[in-house]
């Protein structure tokens, strides 16, 4: 079958499906590409929506991963607004939600990506009670926000992950109070562990934040549909006018379980199950980005990555290998955070318990250094702090698997491209 006789549908309007896409046509392909999103914007990127955006420094266009028009040039059939409530593996279709209207492919491709995790308690329903993963909710707290620093309001954040840091810092720069509750006893303790985690903790405070720590929300109070306090499993009460849930984000696995292809167990993430190509366990069905269970090759794992450059390289990689084309992804995951004047890059994979020691490269105090997590003298992740130009030396690193002698890593005088083999 040629090219121009084939079906290639992507479901998920994010990074991910719309750059699988763009890479479809770049690479030649001819035939009828679908791109179907759940939201009526068109496919837009993430990070500016905790960062530039909701801090009113990014326009609203900015966020978007092309123009409106590049969908008609490029002859992708976008449908927006609309859903996909199931997949017929048999008949290799797709039925779209609102009318039923099936849509038969030689080729799929998910991309359905994470929805924020919700709070299971009392009071979840008030008005002033926020998520943030799509483009809407940024547009309503950046109103919120507003108001709050006009106001001298309070907002209580739940979870003090890089999403609720992040609107952390944006909330002071607004000015408004606020109040972090966290279960771990430092931020990002099961990112970047306690030796870390203290200089989040102390960096925001340093900007009036407070933080709650080893404790839980169990009930959210109101009165006439506002929101007027958030309590905690240990009797703590906190002033509150909203309150933003910032306590992870679980994969929309929905369709791919209905339709029988593998999922991975709660413990590993969850997630769609693929191969090293990022094909499912139907070979005619392929999966990316935040949504995906892969094997990483360097790492020895299986991950699912939430970060904006697995959405930006996994679905790249999916359509060259929905082409046929020789993919092995093996992408080091990587990630970046902005947070008052503090910039930072973080690439590898190093969860608690995996290294044996973090050595500093820089001055901490300053916060302007370089840590490496380190296991038995080999790099499995490093974090650049306010000191750029280094990502792709961290990688090499990362990469290599060789043993490093910590004292030299240690060493800003000694360039870390003489520490790679």
């Amino acid at each position: 079958m040629v090219d121009a006789d084939q079906t290639f549908v992507i479901v998920g309007g994010g990074l991910a499906g719309a750059k699988a896409a763009e890479t479809l046509r770049a690479e030649g392909f001819t035939g009828r590409v679908i791109l179907i999103c759940d939201e009526r914007d068109h496919p837009y990127e993430r990070p500016p929506l905790s960062k530039g955006y909701l801090l009113g420094k990014e326009e609203r266009d900015s966020v978007f991963v092309h123009e409106p028009a590049w969908y008609a040039a490029n002859d992708i059939e976008l449908h927006l607004g609309q859903t996909v409530d199931a997949i017929d593996r048999s008949a290799k279709t797709v039925r779209f939600g609102d009318d039923g209207t099936a849509v038969r492919y030689d080729k799929l491709l998910l991309a359905t990506g994470a929805e924020p995790r919700r709070l299971d308690i009392p009071g979840t329903d008030l008005a002033g009670v926020h998520h943030l993963r799509r483009l809407a909710h940024a547009e309503r707290l950046k109103h919120v926000l507003t108001n709050l620093g006009r106001d001298n309001g309070h907002l209580v954040i739940a979870g003090a992950g890089w999403i609720g840091l992040e609107v952390a810092a944006a909330a002071r720069e607004y000015g408004a109070e606020v109040t972090v509750v966290h279960r771990g006893p430092t931020p990002l303790h099961s990112v970047l562990g306690p030796e870390l985690g203290q200089l989040f903790t102390e960096l925001h405070r340093e900007h009036g934040v407070r933080f709650h720590f080893g404790a839980r929300l169990t009930e959210i109070t109101g009165q006439d549909g506002m929101v007027l306090a958030a309590r905690t499993d240990d009797g703590e009460e906190h002033p509150a006018h909203d309150v933003l849930a910032a306590i992870g984000a679980a994969p929309r696995t929905h369709l791919a379980e209905a339709a029988g292809l593998e999922i991975a167990d709660a413990a590993h993430g969850g997630g769609i199950v693929v191969d090293e190509r990022l094909r499912t366990s139907d070979p005619d069905i392929h999966a990316a980005g935040d949504v995906v269970s892969f094997p990483h090759p360097l790492l020895g794992a299986r991950l699912r990555v939430e970060h904006w450059a697995n959405a930006l390289n996994g679905g790249p990689a999916a359509a060259r290998a929905m082409l046929g084309r020789d993919v092995t992804y093996d992408r080091v995951p990587y990630f970046f955070s902005d947070q008052y004047d503090l910039g930072l890059e973080y690439s590898g994979w190093a969860p608690p318990g995996s290294y044996d020691q973090v050595v500093i490269r820089g001055d901490a105090g300053k916060r302007e250094f370089i840590a490496f997590w380190v296991k038995e003298g080999r790099v499995l992740a490093g974090m650049n702090v306010n000191v750029w130009n280094v990502t792709d030396k961290i990688q090499r690193l990362i990469r290599g698997k060789a043993r490093v002698n910590t004292e030299n890593l240690a060493d800003p005088h000694i360039p870390l491209e003489n520490l790679a083999p």
